[in-house]
């Protein structure tokens, strides 16, 4: 039976254009969204090769004048900007601190329309007031990007739903329900049939088309095949996820247009209420203390500190004798004052950045932990953390960069406490960044998917259906 349901659907599908017209829908939707996608990561690639550009021309130029200020020569730059000063080198020659794109930074815009990729650490710089966000659009952030998951996570239930929903209906509604009852065949079966051939000639239609989009777009599948097969793999389980709701609609319900009401309301309510709703919940549970009193507090706090910068001054050397003045009959300069008030509000304001971070990680935890509930959100999480995009990779950027600015500016203080000249042989000494992705495993997520899929396939085959279907349906 298997092999004419087989022969039958290919049949069908073929004559009614089924699949003609779902590969080159497939096609065009893969291909505007990977051609999307690669613009968006060439735009935010484009802006830190201009920064290092900026930087590497900066830095061949201050590395000249040290080396003639090495050697004794004069050099035609005002006091403040001349190199051998360590706070100028701090200061306006700092690290271009940036976060490259994965090779698959295309498949999932994320959180990058969002945030920075790269910022500038100075050593008189403030931590507190490093930007990591940028402005964008409004109306793109409502209505997101059009990029490969997008159209996963978004378009691609609707054409499952469309593919899928009335395989039962249609043969009740024409009549020949009860000639297929009539074969040794349990109808259940039968239509689980159907739609595994259906899911199946779908997987086949979207690896090939991805294939195809990919290798115009020239993606290295040697370097990043295992990137293909957990894409492949999200995409799989998550159409399963709705060709098995589909399949017990078909069961449970008997008219077409019932069916199609139904699998559009779950559409709507696993793929944009309950994502909704988690966020909402999340805000509400863990509600964000206000940004506009800890600026506030900030600069209380540093109008409080200049006023009494020598007394802060004496007891941050009392702590940090390392820092002496070699010549204590130097008075202190600005930068000097300036150093250690930082310091002091930096650790003054601890407890309430902590509590604005703790607020925003319990946030994430909480959305993370239910986010199981909504199979599209799960999927959305996968594929942001297979491009690189989610929210963790943006906070492990952030604390990178922040470690980093910490250390910027320890390399420097001895210079500038001890009033020692910089040297181009200091310059290969200076710190140097390189951000690290942070390794999450998908086979959580992938599983997760599929374990929504069983039970909800064991509910069909346990559960009785209604009185209305179970003379055709058992």
């Amino acid at each position: 039976m298997l092999r004419y349901n087989f022969k039958y659907e290919w049949l069908l599908l073929i004559r009614n254009r089924w699949i003609q017209l779902l590969s080159i829908l497939l096609f065009l939707l893969f291909g505007f969204a990977v051609y999307n996608g690669i613009q968006k990561v060439e735009a935010r690639q484009t802006n830190i090769n201009t920064a290092l550009s900026e930087f590497s021309e900066e830095e061949t130029e201050t590395i000249s004048v040290l080396d003639s200020i090495d050697k004794g020569y004069k050099v035609n730059k005002s006091r403040w900007l001349i190199p051998s000063r360590p706070i100028v080198i701090g200061n306006l020659l700092p690290r271009v601190v940036n976060m490259p794109a994965k090779p698959t930074a295309f498949i999932a815009t994320g959180q990058s329309d969002l945030f920075a990729h790269y910022v500038k650490p100075m050593v008189t710089g403030d931590d507190l007031s490093m930007s990591y966000t940028e402005m964008t659009s409004p109306v793109q952030l409502l209505f997101g990007s059009f990029d490969l998951a997008f159209v996963i996570i978004y378009l691609l239930p609707l054409l499952i739903i469309a593919f899928s929903f009335n395989v039962l209906a249609s043969e009740r509604e024409s009549g020949t329900l009860k000639l297929l009852a009539s074969q040794p065949i349990r109808i259940r079966i039968w239509v689980l049939q159907k739609l595994g051939l259906r899911f199946f000639w779908l997987i086949l239609c979207i690896t090939i088309t991805l294939v195809i989009v990919f290798a115009i777009f020239s993606f290295d599948f040697v370097a990043n095949w295992t990137s293909l097969v957990v894409l492949l793999s999200y995409i799989i389980v998550y159409a399963l996820f709705w060709f098995v709701l589909a399949f017990a609609t078909n069961i449970w319900i008997h008219s077409s247009a019932k069916n199609a009401v139904a699998l559009i309301g779950f559409w709507v309510f696993f793929v944009l209420l309950s994502p909704s709703i988690l966020n909402q919940l999340s805000n509400s549970l863990y509600p964000m203390p206000s940004r506009t009193i800890m600026l506030n507090q900030m600069r209380t706090l540093k109008a409080e500190a200049a006023k009494k910068q020598d007394e802060i001054l004496d007891s941050y050397l009392r702590d940090h004798p390392e820092y002496a003045m070699n010549d204590s009959t130097q008075a202190p300069s600005f930068y000097h004052k300036y150093m250690a008030t930082q310091n002091l509000v930096k650790e003054e304001l601890r407890p309430v950045v902590e509590k604005f971070e703790i607020q925003i990680k319990n946030q994430q935890q909480w959305a993370h932990t239910f986010s199981w509930l909504s199979p599209a959100l799960t999927a959305q999480n996968g594929l942001n953390t297979l491009a690189g995009t989610s929210e963790k990779d943006y906070q492990a950027f952030r604390n990178q960069s922040l470690t980093f600015a910490q250390e910027w500016r320890n390399f420097f203080l001895p210079f500038l406490f001890k009033n020692k000249e910089f040297k181009k042989s200091d310059y290969k000494n200076l710190p140097s960044f390189e951000y690290v992705y942070q390794d999450e495993s998908n086979l959580l997520r992938v599983l997760g998917l599929l374990s929504m899929s069983c039970i909800i396939m064991l509910l069909v085959f346990v559960l009785k259906p209604s009185k209305e279907s179970i003379n055709i349906v058992a």
